[in-house]
């Protein structure tokens, strides 16, 4: 068999993306300049994303949704966006989940509210890998899926046999996290990292898995991130560990290489929102797997793809084809990092 696409699973949620002008201390108000509902949570976000870019292979969803209107809303919504909805499955028994993100409209910093929802009921049987034909299976966000972070009392968890699954019927495996407080974090991780390709997280997730500051000061300490991306390989993973945060990314592979890529220098203004942005970086990162572009070129698409993020207030509106994308590595520098 010949494998082509990639098939994300886990979160799928509505956004209610809110423009507020500043965030406000305990028992204050502040004001919504403005709001709209979009796509949310990374295999949603990662699927529009690609389809976005003109991704020249097929897109898969796999994910529990509400009974309602709001899935309703999403099934219609992958489906107009060319993504096979076949493994995103509804059901009665939980609303469907939604984030209220809350976006500052001079810094693009954001915070989040959640209702897990559906996604909390999303399991091993959910997910049926003789059904697809697709090269790579893209699990996000550990942290936010309850029945899939369960840890199981032989060993490892729901996630990971979701992962080893994947892997026996032949598919690449990608993992993404959410940066949440969680007692089990770092068991949680450590379970799927043996049936893990690629991770790819931000640093304040990689820190809690690897035990490491690698933010000491206002600024991410690459060398700790490289650190932390080695021992996370040491612990399972067996490509790649790629760790992005806001001025680049660092990437370590099997083979013991490091390779570092600053974000771009964008221009005051250009920054709408950061809401998907860091998707938006993985969905940029698995375009390059899923076409061997090797780790420099899909590394510098990614910056690219989160680069195109910022432009807008939601999660994939700002991202344009790949070629777009890639051109604003030609109109603005990179950071030194």
């Amino acid at each position: 068999m010949t494998r082509n696409g990639i098939l994300a699973g886990g979160n799928f949620i509505i956004d209610n993306v809110k423009i507020i002008d500043a965030y406000p201390q305990q028992d204050m108000l502040c004001n919504i300049l403005r709001e709209t509902a979009s796509n949310g949570g990374g295999p949603y976000n990662a699927l529009k994303d690609l389809a976005a870019m003109k991704a020249p292979f097929p897109l898969e969803a796999a994910g529990l949704v509400g009974r309602d209107a709001n899935g309703d809303w999403i099934m219609h919504d992958c489906q107009a966006a060319g993504i096979d909805t076949r493994q995103l499955q509804q059901t009665a028994e939980a609303p469907t989940s939604y984030t209220d993100a809350m976006t500052v409209a001079s810094t693009g910093r954001r915070t989040f509210f959640h209702q897990r929802g559906a996604n909390a009921l999303l399991g091993e049987p959910h997910f049926d890998f003789s059904q697809t034909t697709a090269k790579m299976f893209h699990l996000g966000y550990l942290m936010l899926l309850d029945e899939m972070d369960r840890l199981l009392p032989e060993g490892g968890s729901v996630a990971a046999k979701v992962l080893a699954r994947a892997k026996q019927a032949g598919l690449i495996t990608t993992v993404d996290i959410v940066s949440t407080e969680n007692p089990q974090f770092r068991e949680i991780a450590e379970a799927a990292l043996p049936f893990t390709d690629y991770l790819i997280i931000n640093e304040i997730e990689a820190g809690k898995v690897a035990g490491l500051d690698l933010r000491p000061g206002d600024r991410v300490d690459v060398s700790a991130c490289a650190e932390a991306a080695r021992r996370l390989l040491a612990r399972g993973v067996s490509q790649q560990v790629v760790i992005h945060f806001v001025d680049g990314a660092v990437v370590a592979d099997s083979s013991g290489g490091i390779t570092t890529q600053g974000s771009l220098v964008l221009p005051e203004g250009f920054i709408v929102g950061a809401t998907g942005a860091g998707d938006a970086f993985a969905a940029g990162y698995l375009y390059g797997i899923h076409e061997n572009l090797g780790i420099s070129a899909s590394i510098e698409l990614a910056v690219c793809t989160a680069a195109a993020c910022l432009t807008h207030s939601t999660p994939s509106l700002g991202l344009k084809p790949v070629s777009d994308c890639l051109a604003l590595a030609s109109k603005f520098p990179r950071r030194q990092i």
